[in-house]
C-alpha cells in the first residue's frame, strides 16, 4: 500500500478534508437532537378481567376489554366469589393500543414486559421457584369493525422471583409481593392497526399448574416501540449513506485495480470493511412498511455482527501488516490466531441470536432466559464470547505495543537511510499514527455517547431548545462509523505520486513504484560494459540501489 493518498496529501489539503468530515460528524448529532423524536416509547397497559364460562371458548370468542362488543368484567377477584366464578374462567384482556390510537408500520417492533400484582395471603403464598403458566392467545385486525384473526396462541411458562419485604402475618395480608418484571412477547414488525391479547391463568391441582403462586390480583403490561418520527428520520440517513459509501468503494477498489501489481492484504480488506458497511447501510427496512417481515430485527443483527466482526479483523491485519521488518506478511493465514477469537466469538452470538430471536419469528412469546437450560446455555455462548473478545483486545494491544516499538527503533535510524527507503517508513509511521488517532477518537466517542445516553433522562433542555440526547447517539455514532469507512478508503487509496528522487542524478525524478511488501532477497542483472552478472542481494537494497526494471527474479 505505499504511495496512499494520505502520504502524499498536504497539511493543508488533510485539514480540509478533516474539517468536511468533522462538519458532517456534527450534522450527524444534530439531526438525531434535533430533528428526531426519542428512538422509543413505551406505553403502559392495565388488563381488564373478563369473564367467559363458555367451554373451549379461547377457540371461538375474543374477549375486548371496551368498545361495543366488550366482555362481562370484574373490578376485582373478590368479586367472583359471590358470583361463583373460577380462576379458570378469568380472561385478562389487554388491547393494543389505547382507544382512539392506532399501531403503525413505521413502529417497527413491538417490545412486551409483563409485571404482576400479587397479594399475599396465608393460606396462598408464593412456594420457592414457583412457575406461573399462562395460556396466551394473540389477534390482529386492520378495522374496528371487523373479526379478529388469530396470530398466535401459546403456553407461556414464566418463573416468579417474588420478595415480601414485611413480616408474613395476618395482619400484612393484602400487601402485595415485590416481583422482577418478566419478558413477555417481542414482534418484528407492526404490520397491523389493532392487536388484542387474552390471558388465562388455568388452575390444575393434580399437574400442579399454577398452584403456589400467590393471589394475581391483575396482569399489567409495558409496551416498547419504536417512534415513527425516529424511523423516518433513521429510514433517510441510510438512504443518503447508502450512495456515498458505496460510490467511494467503486472508487477506491478502480484505483486499486489500475495498478500494475495484485491488490495486497490490506487492500483487500478495507474493501471487505466498505463492502460490510454498505450492507448494513442498505435501507431495506423500506419494505418493512408495506410487508410484514418479522424477520427484521434478526437480520439487523446478523448485518451488524458481520460489520463489527469485519472491523476487528481489520485493526488487527492493519496493525500486523505495520511490522515493518516482519516477512510473514500479505496473508490472512499469518492472522488465525488473532481472527480465531474473533470468529468463535461471533459465532456463539450469532447461535445465541438465532436461539431467542429466530425461534420469535414463530413464537413471539418465547424466551430463552425464562427455563434454566435456555439461561445456563445463553450465559455460556456470551461468556465464550466475553473471553473471545478478551484474547482478541490482549493481542491487539500486544501488537499495537510491537509496531510502537517498531516505529521508535525505526525513527532513530532514519537519517541514516536512503531517500527512497526513509520516505518509505516514514510513509508507514505517518498511517499508522493517524490510524490509532482516528480510531481512539471514534472509540472514545461511542463509549462517552453511551454512557451519557444512560445516566441522563433521554433530553435536555436548553431554554426553548429540546436535544434528544438518545436519539443523538444513534444517529451521531452511526453516522460516525460511516465516516470512519468513508475516511479510510478515500485516505488510504493508492496515489497516483510515487516516492522519492533518483540518487544518481538529484535534479531529475525517478519515479519509482515501491512494493509494499518486499521479499527476502532478490536476484539483481548488472551490466559492466559487454559482461552480464546475476546477484543475489537483499531485497530492501536491491530496491534502494537499483531501477526495480533491473530486478529479475525474487524469491
Amino acid at each position: 500500500m505505499a504511495g496512499a493518498i494520505i502520504e502524499n496529501m498536504s497539511t493543508k489539503k488533510l485539514c480540509i478534508v478533516g474539517g468536511i468530515l468533522l462538519l458532517f460528524q456534527i450534522i450527524a448529532f444534530l439531526v438525531g437532537g434535533l430533528i428526531a423524536p426519542g428512538p422509543t416509547t413505551a406505553v403502559s397497559y392495565m388488563s381488564v378481567k373478563c369473564v367467559d364460562v363458555r367451554k373451549n371458548h379461547h377457540k371461538t370468542k375474543w374477549l375486548m376489554p371496551w368498545g361495543p362488543n366488550q366482555c362481562d368484567k370484574i373490578r376485582d377477584i373478590e368479586e367472583a366469589i359471590p358470583r361463583e366464578i373460577e380462576a379458570n374462567d378469568i380472561v385478562f384482556s389487554v388491547h393494543i393500543p389505547l382507544p382512539s390510537m392506532e399501531m403503525s408500520p413505521w413502529f417497527q417492533f413491538m417490545l412486551f414486559i409483563l409485571q404482576l400484582d400479587i397479594a399475599f395471603k396465608l393460606n396462598n403464598q408464593i412456594r420457592e421457584n414457583a412457575e406461573v403458566s399462562m395460556d396466551v392467545s394473540l389477534a390482529y385486525r386492520d378495522d374496528m369493525f371487523a373479526e379478529w384473526t388469530e396470530m398466535a396462541h401459546e403456553r407461556v411458562p414464566r418463573k416468579l422471583k417474588c420478595t415480601f419485604t414485611s413480616p408474613k402475618t395476618a395482619e400484612h395480608e393484602g400487601r402485595y409481593y415485590e416481583c422482577d418484571v418478566l419478558p413477555f412477547m417481542e414482534i418484528g414488525s407492526v404490520a397491523h392497526k389493532y392487536y388484542l391479547l387474552n390471558i388465562r391463568l388455568p388452575v390444575n391441582e393434580k399437574k400442579k399448574i399454577n398452584v403456589g403462586i400467590g393471589e394475581i390480583k391483575d396482569i399489567r403490561l409495558v409496551g416498547i416501540h419504536q417512534n415513527g418520527g425516529f424511523t423516518k428520520v433513521w429510514f433517510a440517513m441510510k438512504t443518503f449513506l447508502t450512495p456515498s459509501i458505496f460510490i467511494i468503494m467503486v472508487w477506491y477498489w478502480r484505483r486499486i485495480t489500475m495498478m500494475s501489481r495484485p491488490p495486497v492484504l490490506l487492500e483487500k480488506v478495507i474493501f471487505a470493511l466498505g463492502i460490510s458497511m454498505t450492507f448494513i447501510n442498505i435501507p431495506v427496512e423500506w419494505f418493512s412498511i408495506g410487508f410484514d417481515w418479522t424477520w427484521m430485527l434478526l437480520f439487523g443483527d446478523i448485518r451488524q455482527g458481520i460489520f463489527y466482526a469485519m472491523l476487528l479483523s481489520f485493526w488487527i491485519i492493519f496493525c500486523g501488516e505495520h511490522m515493518m521488518d516482519q516477512h510473514e506478511r500479505n496473508h490472512i493465514a499469518g492472522y488465525w490466531k488473532q481472527v480465531g477469537p474473533i470468529a468463535v466469538g461471533s459465532f456463539c452470538l450469532f447461535i445465541f441470536d438465532m436461539c431467542e430471536r429466530g425461534v420469535q419469528l414463530t413464537n413471539p412469546f418465547y424466551s430463552i432466559w425464562t427455563t434454566d437450560v435456555g439461561t445456563e446455555l445463553a450465559m455460556a455462548f456470551i461468556i465464550v464470547a466475553g473471553i473471545c473478545l478478551c484474547l482478541y483486545f490482549l493481542f491487539l494491544c500486544f501488537m499495537v505495543f510491537q509496531v510502537f516499538r517498531n516505529i521508535s527503533g525505526k525513527q532513530s535510524s532514519l537519517s541514516a537511510m536512503s531517500k527512497v527507503r526513509r520516505l518509505h517508513y516514514e510513509g508507514l509511521i505517518f498511517r499508522f499514527k493517524f490510524l490509532m488517532l482516528i480510531t481512539l477518537a471514534c472509540a472514545a466517542m461511542t463509549v462517552i455517547f453511551f454512557i451519557v445516553s444512560q445516566v441522563t433522562e433521554g433530553h435536555w433542555k436548553w431554554g426553548g431548545v429540546t436535544v434528544q440526547v438518545n436519539s443523538a447517539f444513534f444517529t451521531g455514532i452511526y453516522g460516525m462509523w460511516n465516516l470512519y469507512v468513508f475516511a479510510l478508503m478515500f485516505l488510504y487509496a493508492p496515489s497516483h505520486k510515487n516516492y522519492g528522487e533518483d540518487q544518481s542524478n538529484a535534479s531529475s525524478p525517478v519515479k519509482l513504484a515501491r512494493p509494499e511488501f518486499l521479499p527476502r532477497r532478490a536476484l539483481v542483472r548488472i551490466k559492466y560494459g559487454k559482461n552480464r552478472m546475476v546477484v543475489s542481494i537483499d531485497a530492501e537494497d536491491a530496491f534502494d540501489k537499483f531501477q526495480p526494471s533491473r530486478i529479475k527474479h525474487q524469491e
